[in-house]
């Protein structure tokens, strides 16, 4: 072998390999029931979280909600929202909350890991929903609660929408002074009411 050979086959040698790509990274199964889990993690966060036993409940509960923060009897439902409410002691009005108004959401999607809501921008379900009003009060489906946000991106029927807010909690900082501070972006108040499945489709859809 040539002098040239042998420094050619050191070089050869010294090359780096190729790193194997690591594999996907997916967070640890939750444990346990995952509606019991979202709600836990979502009240630690400043929300009103309700397990309700049915649709029949959520009049009742709306209105002890408005009463409870001396608001009133009075929520903004999206125009094109598909859910149909029969509110008898509260007026709805189908259109934009003002900021000291309250909003009726339904979230599509509601994740056990972080206690975190998830809303796909679509028709009948304007992001500025949960943005304008001081108390926004969110209906669930037992069976919309996934484990983790991977769980909501694989199931979004469109893949990626153009806009997807996640909402843990009231809106909040702690920008100044590190003193918390409610409401600094969106709403300073959040309820959620957990509605079981069957009870719901009917009502705004399976």
């Amino acid at each position: 072998m040539s002098a040239r050979d042998e420094i050619l086959e050191s070089i050869r040698a010294r090359q780096l390999t190729r790193t194997p790509k690591p594999a996907v990274y997916r967070a640890p199964a939750s444990e346990g029931d995952l509606i019991e889990a979202f709600a836990k993690k979502l009240s630690a966060q400043y929300a009103d979280v309700r397990m309700l036993d049915g649709m029949a409940d959520v009049p009742a509960a709306i209105a002890d909600i408005l009463r409870g923060r001396n608001m009133a009897p009075m929520v903004h439902i999206a125009p094109d929202s598909e859910l149909t409410l029969d509110l008898p002691n509260v007026e709805i009005l189908r259109e934009p909350p003002g900021q000291f108004d309250a909003a009726v959401t339904v979230a599509p999607f509601a994740i056990a890991e972080t206690g975190t809501l998830a809303y796909p921008s679509a028709k009948g379900a304007p992001a500025s929903w949960h943005f304008r009003p001081v108390l926004e009060i969110a209906i669930v489906r037992a069976a919309s609660v996934v484990a983790g946000l991977e769980d909501v991106l694989a199931a979004l029927p469109d893949g990626l929408p153009s806009t997807l807010n996640l909402v843990s909690g009231p809106s909040r900082t702690g920008d100044i002074e590190q003193t918390m501070e409610l409401g600094a972006h969106g709403p300073k108040a959040l309820a959620v009411l957990v509605i079981p499945t069957a009870s719901v489709v009917d009502t705004f859809g399976p």
